[in-house]
């Protein structure tokens, strides 16, 4: 006799106000079935995992686990069920241990008065064993890599008995070799038994690990199938509604002779960044990567005076630049887009408006008091040029997807006139559309205005895509240079590749 689906979702329907968060959605999960669940930023995906788990209730719909139908489903029966959801933040406890963020949970849900540390370990360890990883029991959850802390979010939500798992965006932050480890915990996951509802924007990624998919646009579900029956494009399409333009970037043609917008020039930033020597043209886009800890974050910073560690010679426009602090490097036309916009680059419960002018507060209120027309007339302008998707410039940050605060971001620092924009991570959470979007607006930047264009990014693609060269960079040092034929994304990953097996020799 067949088993009912583990979970099915029947005509889920739910409203913000005016809005139709989902409209009548099915779904189906399978008993140790790895499914994705794909869509644009604000296509519903975040309302779906927020009824399973039981935080939102639908307006109309039903749920059924194990074929019965929940008369009401709130956090408490989810978790019973075996629902557990790993959202992007991990939801752990940055300053307690390992072992005390794996058992905590369980010694809650049963109540105990006393911690019996013994047992504690004891589960700890078995886990980590159970998933064939090894992680230190007393590291402090706050000092692990991303991929440490992702693995201790996965083992506590084994230790509760999870039947399914839900990973929304769960590689963000991890590097290629990461997210293989990952896929491998994911695929012995199945094996024991339990499912897998995997929300991802990377289309590469979902090919990989799914062998289902289904996709959302508009709080509809547009396609669902077997993995086999789509590809990149298949995808992009459901997703969007039309064919984006995936082509690679045409570089225009430089003076040889002309001043380098950015000039660097045996540039070493304390024991971690050696002797950096590049050039970056006006118009020009390069890229640069590496793995973790390959220093680039720390080069960036140090052009954007965040870090005064810094030998070496530094100019922009042909003027040195030695910022001591970032208002020095704004005032010299360096602007800086960190790669965790959330924490790093946005004041999320303030306006549109107030972000935007943030950058530049001594330009719009030089007398202490803001010079409020021109700050409504040069954001709107702002707003209008990054394409912005929002009522208007005075709604919080907070509401806006991910693309659109990106583009936030990236606009604050162009209304500071901006002559080079390092832009570390520059579509990491963003969806397919939105990516392609910011994409045409950085290249629309350089060419028209002569922005040059520092590109930091893990995404091989991205990279090959969208720049006029790539830099590779190992342990501080740059380690090659890519351009015209040879800048492909099968050269960066063999150049990267050959760093993996150095690290694994």
């Amino acid at each position: 006799m067949a088993f009912p689906p583990l979970i099915e979702l029947r005509g889920i329907s739910k409203r913000f106000g005016g809005v139709r968060a989902l409209d009548n959605v099915s779904m189906t999960i399978d008993r140790a079935q790895i499914r994705c669940l794909a869509g644009e930023n604000g296509s519903g995906k975040s309302t779906l995992i927020k009824i399973m788990s039981g935080v939102y209730q639908p307006d109309a719909g039903e749920i059924l686990i194990d074929g019965k139908a929940m008369d009401q489903l709130d956090p408490a029966i989810s978790i019973g069920q075996g629902v557990q959801v790993i959202y992007q933040d991990l939801s752990l406890f940055p300053t307690l241990k390992v072992v005390e963020n794996l058992f905590l949970n369980t010694f809650l849900r049963e109540r105990q008065k006393i911690v019996n540390w013994r047992r504690g370990r004891e589960m700890a360890r078995e886990v980590l064993d159970r998933l064939d990883v090894d992680l230190d029991l007393d590291a402090t959850v706050e000092t692990l890599p991303a991929a440490g802390r992702q693995i201790v979010a996965i083992a506590r939500a084994v230790l509760a008995e999870a039947r399914l798992i839900i990973m929304d965006e769960p590689t963000t932050a991890l590097t290629g070799r990461e997210v293989a480890r990952l896929f491998r915990i994911v695929r012995d996951l199945q094996q024991q038994g339990i499912a897998i509802l995997f929300v991802s924007h990377k289309m590469r990624e979902m090919l990989e690990i799914s062998e289902a998919l289904t996709v959302f646009r508009n709080g509809r579900k547009v396609a669902e199938g077997p993995i086999g029956e789509f590809d990149e494009r298949a995808i992009t399409r459901a997703m969007t509604g039309r064919d984006l333009n995936t082509g690679h970037f045409t570089a225009p043609a430089f003076d040889p002779q002309a001043t380098p917008r950015l000039l660097l020039e045996g540039v070493s930033v304390g024991d971690s960044v050696h002797d950096v020597s590049l050039r970056l043209m006006p118009g020009e886009v390069v890229g640069l990567s590496g793995l973790i800890g390959a220093g680039r974050t720390r080069l960036a910073k140090a052009i954007f005076g965040l870090r005064q560690d810094v030998t070496g010679r530094m100019e922009v426009d042909g003027r040195p630049l030695a910022p001591a602090s970032v208002s020095d490097a704004i005032r010299a036309g360096v602007a800086y887009v960190p790669e965790d916009r959330l924490s790093e680059g946005l004041f999320l419960n303030r306006s549109i408006r107030d972000n935007a002018i943030s950058a530049a507060m001594d330009r719009y209120a030089p007398r202490l008091w803001l010079n409020h027309m021109r700050a409504r007339s040069e954001t709107g302008k702002m707003f209008r040029d990054m394409q912005i998707a929002a009522p208007g410039t005075e709604v919080p940050v907070s509401t806006l997807s991910g693309g659109n605060q990106q583009r936030v971001v990236i606009g604050r620092w162009l209304m500071t006139d901006a002559r080079l924009l390092i832009l570390n991570g520059p579509t990491v959470g963003v969806d397919v559309g939105s990516k392609e979007q910011i994409h045409s607006i950085i290249h629309g930047l350089a060419h028209d205005k002569g922005l040059a264009v520092l590109m930091i990014s893990d995404d091989l693609p991205e990279l090959a895509a969208n720049c006029n060269r790539v830099f590779t960079m190992e342990d501080g040092r740059l380690t090659g240079e890519f351009s015209g034929d040879a800048l492909t994304e099968e050269a960066l990953e063999t150049a990267l590749a050959s760093v993996t097996r150095k690290e694994t020799a």
